[in-house]
């Protein structure tokens, strides 16, 4: 069980990632693949950009943030899981 947590918190993290790169970009995040990853990445993402402001207005600092909350998330659930013996 902690290997398919571990694994869908890399695959997860790896769409975040990619699709933050993908706004380096010109028009890349209004293609399919964009588009598809902003529906599935911006919901997350939308709950640390409420709260942590850009720096200087151009720099998103929010989902590096968001990807240490997932990794904290995944451990704690597998730290959860190994407590009630799953």
């Amino acid at each position: 069980m902690d290997g398919l947590i571990y694994g869908l918190e890399q695959i997860y993290s790896i769409l975040i990632i990619v699709y933050v790169l993908m706004s380096w970009f010109p028009n890349a995040r209004e293609s399919f693949i964009g588009n598809f990853l902003a529906k599935i990445v911006e919901p997350y993402l939308s709950i640390f950009r409420r709260f942590i402001p850009s720096i200087g207005g151009m720099i998103d600092i929010s989902p590096i943030v968001a990807l240490f909350c997932l990794r904290f998330i995944a451990a704690g659930l597998i730290a959860v899981l190994g407590f009630i013996g799953l």
